[in-house]
């Protein structure tokens, strides 16, 4: 509770990138698939969308460069919601397994930013929304991002086997 502004942002987002994995362990391919009606979301469909978010902000957005596999190779006029669409198709291993790579790069990333001069405030590549975010920027909406996504898994786990908490 006493940590730098670095190690707080870092801290928190890792916090919540582990209640989203904690979420989704242990669980087959058809719980992963469950919804919570009346939305359609589902346990795969939050791990492979993080997923994207993680590589969107970080590997596209900061860096400039091209999204992580396989979003890479994704057509993402024809389906702006494909990975929500397609995560049944996965298992929880192949699910898990690009959810921690995306993650993997995105510390990369952040590790070497934050070993440049400017730190946090190291500049996106990237305009969005008419704006260059700092890396700061883009790690407190990461929180907000998982924040909102954690409280739908909650809800979501819980309604699969009646699992609640960390």
């Amino acid at each position: 509770m006493d940590g730098d502004e670095t190690s707080t942002l870092r801290g928190f987002l890792d916090l919540h990138r582990a209640v989203l994995r904690e979420k989704c362990q242990g669980l087959t391919s058809e719980q992963l698939a469950q919804t919570l009606p009346p939305s359609d979301m589902t346990l795969g469909g939050l791990l492979k969308h993080l997923a994207v978010v993680e590589s969107g902000w970080f590997s596209e957005d900061f860096l400039g460069g091209p999204l992580i596999a396989p979003f890479d190779t994704v057509d993402w006029e024809a389906d702006r919601d494909w990975e929500w669409h397609t995560a049944h198709q996965d298992t929880p291993e192949q699910l898990l397994g690009l959810y921690d790579a995306a993650v993997a790069e995105s510390e990369r990333i952040t590790d070497e930013a934050l070993a440049a001069d400017a730190g946090l405030d190291t500049v996106a590549a990237r305009d969005s929304h008419g704006q260059h975010p700092t890396l700061r920027w883009i790690l407190v909406h990461m929180i907000e991002e998982y924040a909102q996504h954690n409280g739908h898994a909650d809800l979501i786990r819980e309604s699969i086997d009646g699992r609640t908490g960390f």
